[in-house]
């Protein structure tokens, strides 16, 4: 029996625009920056240098700047950055105006500055030296100890000694104010340049296209991962393009920066004065006011995009319905529902499913000004479709009881669904700071709830604790399967809408904070049911999966730890013909085959038979196996180190030996993760050894089958044909990719599989000849074992070892008569369906 409750409905606060005075430090919280407890936006413009006064000052008199800085204050303005360290008094001229100021350190960036152990102790001795003059002052935003390094200085270099050395000043600037907020300002041709040690990203981009903006951001949000972004510099040059379009330029490039979820930006620049390199630039005039400060349009247009950020309060916004499913989740449902309540969203609804709770979770809800839904404990999936059944919105987003949304989640999430393309739409869930250790390592440990991206905007896959999906769409497909009771509903429901040919979106800034398992029990818990999970999604969708039973994404995996090792520590920079293109990108390359089997639950396995081998065998083959099996054991071991220490735990002070427990805690968590995910998956049958046992057997060498029909049929037609029979007969069967020279391959197990490929010919009259030509095909892996198996075994009989032999032989037979099953099996099915009686069709076979 279901039981509603309905509390009084949500008072939603009215859309706030921020303006801060600079009374505290901001800090970085998830994707955006905040002053205290509330988000700070950026609305920045860039200012000088100019030409130095008599003093050496290049921010002319504190009277001119006092006049500069008010009308900044007047027109929006709440930052300014300026490219030299300035004098304390212009800190404090901003701090009496509302206006933070982000610090540039100049040095000798253009020369080859690491050659000479002289140069670079110099450089770092600025840097201390220009923290040291602005450090601790309330009105300082961040120091960027860096701006542009050329490409060409970084190409002679290598990006790992420019990062290196990056790595050092910052380190510098921290030891001086740890307080403060610290960065490199990056641009496009030197993007691959890997910096995850700053605070948050900052990147100097001049498009004026655009759509080629919103997908450059998007792209710098998949860099920056968890960290803000900031775009350092954007703008125009009225010189050349006119005052008129350089306004409308600045207006739709600011909307599109904040919409795209941004940190914020700087406009390039307050005025068209600028003084570099020893005299003006008078070939530019990108300011917002002229040399004699007379506002141009562009300043009154970046007034009003400002006023109207980070959304504009009079655009018509779709109704929302939020579901939050829970079962027995009293301890964390306050931390979401509190947030929820401080959502800035101007039309959403809250429905709370309780799913059969029986820890007093109802009496909590109750106190929150939401729709309670309680009904008996019948599984994740089917609370989420008894929410998706009382939703009244047009969309409907789910979160977890232990989620927290940030305030403009429900903007952004409705901002990515606008473009039209998308019928569900997720983004990032981070672990809130300052939680518990072993929380904390668990954040940072395989087996996290992650994207899955195809594109910089597209989703393969959204993890559940964070997905919004059109609500006529999801019950277009029914809602979520109920079979999945506690995990992999998610994965299930991203397939089916995608299998309909729609597509997925994804919001970099549409953020959740989201909890970890905060024990060791509670984390093995959850990758048991993963493992489970896994085991029930491989039988619905077979084709999914790879021989070995683990999904083959076709997009890139986005999270912590051994995932950004794999993203960024096989990277390709594409620098153009004698390093010479405009932008020049990082390609992340593929994880060695080592690292890809040490990562894999299965991997465990190996490791335990080659275990048992070397202890059978060690009598006879002591050398050959001991280095087998350390082998083995090194690679799981390494996987699992540089797992943990390429994780950061600097979301919050913590002394060298609190890093370092972290670092063995998560470590133990990449040891036992494997192992819980492998008991889940066998316990479903999910296993090395499964199979798909069809009705017979034949001998597995290459075949070739002819039909000849006289009715006409395409090719694609006669694929999709045999495709749907062959998994009718319970085969595994996938397509060939964009490469390939093969068109189907089928299985029945892990060992051995089939491949398809066809060619019609065409008789005239719409009668056809189509030929099928089928041949097995057997995973490397399995070769390999085969051969160091019998290798082994002829070896001990060369020598008459017997009892060494014997075992060898035995095991490489069965696997070899394993590998026969499953490809005869798969035959076989073939057969029957070349022999099935057709009209218009009669059956021919060769045997090449």
């Amino acid at each position: 029996m279901t039981q509603t409750t309905l509390s009084p409905p949500i008072v939603t606060p009215s859309p706030v625009i921020y303006f801060t005075q600079p009374a505290a430090r901001l800090s970085v919280h998830g994707k955006f920056l905040c002053c205290g407890d509330e988000p700070f936006l950026i609305k920045g413009v860039t200012y000088g240098p100019f030409r130095p006064e008599a003093d050496g000052c290049e921010y002319h008199t504190p009277e001119k700047v006092d006049a500069d800085f008010s009308m900044m204050a007047e027109h929006g303005i709440n930052s300014v950055r300026v490219y030299t360290v300035p004098p304390r008094w212009l800190l404090d001229t901003a701090q009496r105006h509302g206006l933070h100021v982000f610090v540039g350190l100049p040095w000798e960036q253009h020369i080859a500055f690491l050659d000479h152990p002289r140069t670079r102790n110099s450089i770092i001795d600025r840097v201390r030296k220009g923290v040291q003059q602005c450090a601790g002052h309330p009105a300082l935003l961040a120091f960027a100890i860096g701006n542009e390094i050329p490409a060409p200085i970084v190409r002679w270099y290598g990006y790992r000694r420019i990062e290196r050395f990056l790595k050092q000043l910052y380190s510098v600037a921290k030891e001086v104010d740890p307080a403060a907020l610290v960065t490199y300002v990056n641009y496009p041709t030197t993007e691959y340049l890997y910096l995850p040690f700053l605070d948050f990203m900052a990147m100097n981009v001049y498009l004026e296209d655009k759509q080629k903006l919103r997908n450059y951001i998007s792209r710098l949000h998949n860099i920056a991962g968890d960290k803000p972004l900031l775009l350092a510099e954007i703008g125009l040059d009225s010189l050349s393009k006119g005052e008129l379009q350089q306004a409308g330029t600045l207006g739709w490039q600011i909307r599109a920066v904040f919409k795209s979820g941004c940190a914020g930006t700087f406009l390039f620049a307050w005025t068209d004065e600028w003084y570099r390199g020893g005299s003006e630039i008078t070939g530019w005039e990108f300011g917002l006011t002229t040399r004699e400060r007379r506002p141009k349009p562009a300043l009154a247009a970046a007034h009003d995009a400002f006023s109207k950020l980070p959304f504009r309060v009079d655009a018509k916004w779709p109704k929302v319905s939020i579901v939050i499913c829970s079962y027995n989740g009293s301890r964390t449902i306050r931390f979401c529902l509190d947030g929820v309540s401080r959502l800035r969203y101007a039309d959403y609804e809250v429905i709370v499913v309780d799913d059969g709770s029986t820890d007093g979770l109802g009496e909590i809800v109750r106190e929150y000004p939401v729709k309670l839904i309680q009904s008996k404990n019948k599984g994740l999936s089917n609370a989420r479709n008894i929410g998706l059944e009382a939703a009244t919105g047009e969309i409907v987003a789910y979160l977890d009881d232990d989620a927290c949304p940030t305030p403009y989640w429900l903007h952004f999430l409705v901002e990515t669904f606008r473009t039209g393309k998308y019928v569900g739409v997720g983004g990032p869930n981070i672990a809130p700071p300052g939680d518990a250790d072993i929380a904390d390592a668990v954040a940072h440990s395989p087996g996290g709830p992650i994207h899955v991206l195809l594109s910089d905007t597209e989703a393969e896959h959204i993890p559940g604790c964070n997905m919004a999906f059109m609500t006529q769409s999801l019950r277009a497909i029914g809602g979520f399967d109920p079979l999945f009771r506690i995990a992999g509903d998610d994965v299930d429901a991203c397939w089916r809408l995608q299998a309909r040919g729609w597509h997925l979106g994804f919001s970099p800034a549409a953020v959740v904070w989201h909890k970890r398992r905060n024990s060791l029990r509670a984390y093995w818990r959850q990758q048991l049911n993963y493992g489970k999970a896994e085991a029930m999604l491989e039988r619905k969708w077979p084709e999914k999966y790879n021989a070995f039973g683990h999904i083959a994404w076709h997009g890139r995996i986005y999270g912590r730890g051994l995932w950004q090792f794999l993203n960024w520590g096989h990277r390709r920079i594409y620098h153009g013909s004698w390093g010479g293109a405009l932008f020049q990108s990082v390609y992340h390359g593929s994880p060695g085959v080592m690292m890809s089997l040490a990562m894999t639950p299965e991997w465990y396995l190996g490791v335990l038979m080659l275990s048992v081998m070397f202890m059978v065998g060690f009598y006879w083959h002591p050398v050959v196996l001991g280095i087998l099996l350390l082998a083995a054991l090194t690679a799981t071991v390494t996987q699992a180190v540089i797992g943990a220490f390429y994780c950061r735990f600097d979301e919050v002070p913590r002394t060298r030996k609190a890093v370092l427990k972290l670092r063995l805690l998560t470590m133990w968590c990449y040891l036992i993760q494997p192992v819980a995910r492998l008991r889940g998956r066998l316990s479903r049958g999910l296993s090395p050894w499964r199979m798909r046992m069809p009705s017979g057997l034949d001998i597995p060498v290459p075949r070739e089958f002819v039909l000849w029909s006289e009715a006409w049929r395409s090719a694609e037609d006669r694929l999709t044909d045999l495709e749907s029979f062959l998994k009718q007969e319970g085969m595994c069967v996938q397509r060939g990719g964009d490469f390939d020279r093969w068109d189907l391959t089928c299985r029945s197990g892990t060992f051995g599989s089939l491949r398809i490929r066809l060619v019609m010919e065409e008789h005239g009259n719409g009668r056809q000849l189509a030929r099928l030509r089928t041949w097995p095909t057997v995973p490397r892996v399995i070769v390999v074992i085969l051969v160091t198996l019998i290798g082994l075994g002829i070896f001990d009989l060369s020598a008459r070892s017997w009892p060494g032999a014997i075992p060898m032989l035995v095991v490489a037979g069965a696997l070899a008569l394993r590998v026969s099953m499953d490809a005869g099996a798969a035959l076989a099915v073939i057969f029957k369906y070349i022999r099935q009686n057709r009209p218009g069709e009669c059956e021919v076979r060769n045997d090449p």
